[in-house]
């Protein structure tokens, strides 16, 4: 495991181009990249970042999902469609990034709404979109991130998902968790040997987000909960631009992620 960080830390503060210079100097050598509008969905701004990322690994794309995502699973074939048009792009853009994955969020829940989920449906059209983006990127897999307003907030909607499409990859948010009233580790034996991807924020008794050992999160636990189902992948820091007053603060973060990953590797080995 490595930490990394998502460029969506920056948004609101720096142009998403302009974010690989900062990210290499604070220590980080592996990001995701959030796309934070339709034109950086195109294969120009794509290229654009290619040449400039400073040497970074691209592991992974965000896109800001709501734009076009919930759509996807429209019964509408011509709204459906539009939006797939979408998706391709996006799709298009993270294979020239040579990102692995694609962390997504699908449909979102209406307050006051009872939801009824027909899983064979959302299955079967979630393996459709997993085929779609990798015949589109050439290389990219569909990461379903747990999210406290959407479909996914709970762990039994992944764990029933999965049964119908093979092919969904997890990413787990412990933010988005704690925001839907669970705890990180709820969520892990839904997502063993799917999960790819973790997003990292601390929080504090309020649920006041916060950079990483400001809060009250046991990362060293989760660190040893991921070692136990096999997860070898990067644990990246996604923060709000608000959560911190400046970069000083993301080194001191990435810092204490290290420190506690270093914990976690010794208890292992007791």
């Amino acid at each position: 495991m490595e930490i990394g960080i998502s460029t969506a830390s920056f948004f609101g503060r720096q142009l998403t181009e302009d974010t690989f210079d900062i990210i290499k100097e604070l220590g980080f050598a592996t990001c995701e990249v959030f796309l934070t509008t339709f034109s950086e969905y195109r294969e120009s701004f794509a290229k654009l970042v290619n040449e400039r990322k400073n040497g970074l690994n691209i592991y992974s794309i965000h896109t800001l999902n709501q734009q076009f995502e919930p759509e996807l699973y429209n019964m509408m074939p011509r709204t459906r469609e539009d939006c797939e048009s979408i998706f391709k792009q996006a799709a298009r853009a993270a294979g020239i990034l040579g990102a692995k994955y694609y962390t997504f969020h699908g449909p979102a829940r209406l307050r006051g709404r009872n939801y009824v989920f027909d899983y064979q449906r959302l299955g079967t059209r979630t393996e459709e979109l997993c085929a779609l983006l990798k015949s589109e990127s050439g290389c990219c897999e569909l990461s379903y991130e747990n999210v406290s307003w959407a479909f996914f907030y709970q762990p039994e909607f992944f764990a029933k998902l999965r049964e119908i499409s093979p092919s969904i990859k997890a990413c787990l948010d412990i933010k988005q968790a704690m925001q839907s009233g669970l705890h990180a580790l709820d969520f892990l034996e839904c997502m063993k040997g799917r999960l790819v991807n973790v997003h990292l924020c601390d929080y504090d008794e309020l649920g006041q987000l916060s950079v990483p050992g400001k809060g009250i999160f046991d990362f060293t636990e989760l660190f040893v909960r991921l070692a136990d189902i096999g997860y070898d992948g990067p644990l990246m820091m996604e923060l709000y631009s608000k959560n911190y007053n400046n970069y000083e603060d993301i080194r001191e973060g990435r810092e204490y992620l290290l420190e506690c990953l270093e914990k976690a590797r010794q208890k292992l080995l007791l």
